[in-house]
């Protein structure tokens, strides 16, 4: 949330150039209010438990949000009751004509496949294509930034030798950018996936600023200079345990697997997991949540609008001025 300042206070400069919000009386005294309207679009196979895992961070922020559950048509969900999808989630149809301050696209167990391969890849795009103007600020997790990055920008991703599995640390790239303000100068990121993000791509294009990265792991936080996009190649809404069911799922079911790096005390996979990740991960969302809060305008009709400004007004400094 951002703090009220008297006006003029010399104090207000040096917090804004440090990317934190610092509002003025008179601001905050107009200042309307109301709740974010958050949308999830959910293509985890666990979805329960994805659900879980983002309501859980989204709870964190002081914010009020309501969130919608959005399903793809084009597959059928086999780990979840008809019932469930039914009472809770609605198909993309649903929301085409209505606006958001935020969508969060999770990941998918797919980055092997070419992406014309997935069977619900070109209602995929036609969601981001509305998200462009439709939705404020979209955060995009692991195959879902993969898949929106290649949509959009034409980055491609090459097929890892093995698959990256594990918790690795990422150095952090802007000190004072929004998203990572308070961010430690190295952040630990889950990450499972067995494909990656084509650097020399993502170098061609300077709308995109990598916020964090690693050496394993490649860029791990990626955003454009307005925010409207935001990509987390990793997992930060994981569970302590979601990494160690993965393992032992895959273990039993006799399959192939190693066990995840930097994750298990000593490498033992009977021993519990240490949580590494949990206070960045509350932090990104925090940081994200209130910069749409902040940035995003009161009516929703208003959004498609402001997404335009908002395009046009960012400067070479990468800041916006807003307050």
């Amino acid at each position: 949330m951002p703090i009220n300042v008297a006006d003029g206070l010399p104090a207000k400069k040096i917090l804004h150039d440090e990317r934190i919000f610092a509002l003025e009386d008179e601001v905050a005294r107009n200042q309307q209010i109301r709740p974010l309207k958050v949308a999830i679009l959910n293509l985890m196979p666990t979805k329960i438990e994805t659900e879980t895992q983002l309501l859980r961070l989204i709870s964190k922020s002081p914010i009020q949000v309501d969130c919608d559950f959005m399903r793809v048509s084009s597959h059928k969900s086999k780990n979840v009751s008809a019932d469930h999808l039914i009472k809770f989630y609605d198909t993309f149809d649903g929301f085409q004509n209505r606006n958001y301050d935020g969508l969060i696209i999770t990941g998918a167990p797919v980055e092997h496949l070419p992406f014309t391969q997935v069977d619900y890849w070109d209602e995929f795009c036609e969601i981001v294509d509305w998200s462009q103007k439709h939705v404020f600020s979209t955060m995009s997790l692991c195959w879902g930034a993969l898949g929106m990055l290649n949509h959009l920008y034409g980055i491609g991703k090459r097929d890892l030798p093995s698959k990256l599995f594990g918790v690795f640390p990422q150095r952090l790239c802007d000190e004072y950018n929004f998203l990572t303000n308070g961010f430690d100068e190295v952040h630990n990121m889950p990450h499972s996936r067995h494909a990656a993000i084509e650097t020399l791509d993502l170098a061609l294009h300077p709308e995109l600023q990598v916020l964090s990265e690693g050496f394993a792991t490649g860029p791990a936080l990626i955003a454009t200079r307005d925010f409207h996009e935001v990509y987390v190649t990793g997992h930060f809404e994981y569970g302590r345990d979601t990494l160690a069911d993965e393992f032992w799922r895959d273990f039993h079911r006799g399959m192939p697997i190693q066990v995840p790096q930097n994750y298990f005390p000593d490498d033992n996979p009977e021993r519990m997991p240490i949580f590494t990740w949990r206070a960045h991960a509350n932090l990104l969302y925090r940081n994200w949540l209130n910069w749409v809060y902040q940035m995003t305008p009161y009516e929703l009709s208003d959004i498609p609008h402001e997404i335009a400004r908002l395009h046009a007004e960012v400067v070479d400094d990468h800041v916006i001025e807003k307050f």
